[in-house]
């Protein structure tokens, strides 16, 4: 069987390599075009194109599908039974959707229809979400609105980061879609269930700006908020009025006025919040490195009542 593969990170580069392994024939791969990275701002590969190099698949790299007839056309002389596509970055249009013969495969990170769009992972977290998982989804014209072939469920742990969840979900995806490229090979076809109308959320994108912490906010929902926001674009407050970044923390059961540091020793820094207090051991001061609360206060001082902005 033909596989298309389209996908850029490394949660897709993951699957790429599943598939080529499981000995699938991959006559082309979609990737976002070099992109600048780093300090020098280099031009740099994607995950997912690096694979493919390294398995030795063609690459394409265009900057959009919409309108593109060179594109459509590469898609159509593949003569593909099907395409995967796993958090490609493009939108895929109808004549781009309808091109393989059996349409085309989604690797989502959620139980859909819960969580679709551009963060499930991290919404999941913050929400507070027990558990979550990876669907299989036939695509169509929506935003995650397909239907869904099958399930895999996650238990998301107290600890959990988005960072873990997502090296989790990134094996689990990667084997489901494998599992089920055998059974569409083996059958000629896949069942494939709608999405239930009830239970719909969407995941919005991050931003750097609703990472900053609200003090007056739960305890236990700014912890929530740290571990979903690890690593990227990472919680993070003001210290003496500059920024600093928030790695890990968990909650803990005291009180007092909203931001206030209730006490700061080798055990952690425990902040105030509007219910509740939090129990920082891992963070980042400005100019400096991600360290644990005891490198930090090892080299420098944080009084009892000082106040988080």
């Amino acid at each position: 069987m033909r596989v298309i593969f389209a996908g850029t990170p490394d949660f897709a580069a993951a699957a790429l390599r599943a598939i080529a392994e499981a000995g699938f024939e991959i006559p082309l791969v979609l990737t976002q075009p070099d992109r600048p990275k780093g300090r020098g701002m280099q031009l740099q590969a994607s995950p997912v194109k690096q694979t493919a190099l390294d398995l030795g698949l063609h690459v394409a790299q265009p900057e959009k599908l919409r309108n593109n007839t060179e594109a459509l056309a590469m898609l159509r002389d593949v003569n593909a039974d099907v395409m995967v596509v796993a958090a490609y970055g493009l939108i895929l249009p109808p004549e781009v959707l309808d091109t393989p013969k059996y349409g085309c495969l989604n690797i989502h990170a959620s139980l859909l229809p819960r969580w679709r769009g551009a963060a499930p992972i991290q919404r999941a977290i913050e929400a507070g979400d027990a558990e979550t998982g990876v669907c299989i989804m036939q695509m169509d014209a929506g935003l995650d609105t397909g239907a869904v072939v099958s399930k895999h469920r996650y238990t998301i742990q107290t600890t959990d980061t988005a960072n873990e969840v997502h090296d989790e979900l990134m094996k689990l995806g990667a084997m489901a879609i494998v599992s089920d490229l055998q059974e569409l090979a083996r059958s000629g076809s896949l069942k494939a269930t709608p999405q239930p109308e009830n239970g719909v959320t969407y995941a919005q994108k991050l931003s750097k700006e609703e990472a900053q912490i609200n003090w007056q906010e739960p305890a236990e929902l700014i912890t929530r908020k740290i571990r979903a926001f690890n690593p990227v674009p990472t919680a993070w407050t003001n210290w003496q009025g500059k920024p600093m970044k928030i790695w890990q923390a968990h909650f803990v059961a005291q009180s007092g006025a909203v931001g206030e540091v209730l006490a700061a020793n080798g055990d952690g820094i425990v902040v105030a919040c509007g219910n509740g207090a939090i129990c920082i051991t891992e963070l980042q001061a400005s100019g400096s490195k991600r360290m644990t609360v005891q490198a930090f206060l090892a080299g420098r001082e944080m009084t009892v009542g000082e106040v988080f902005e």
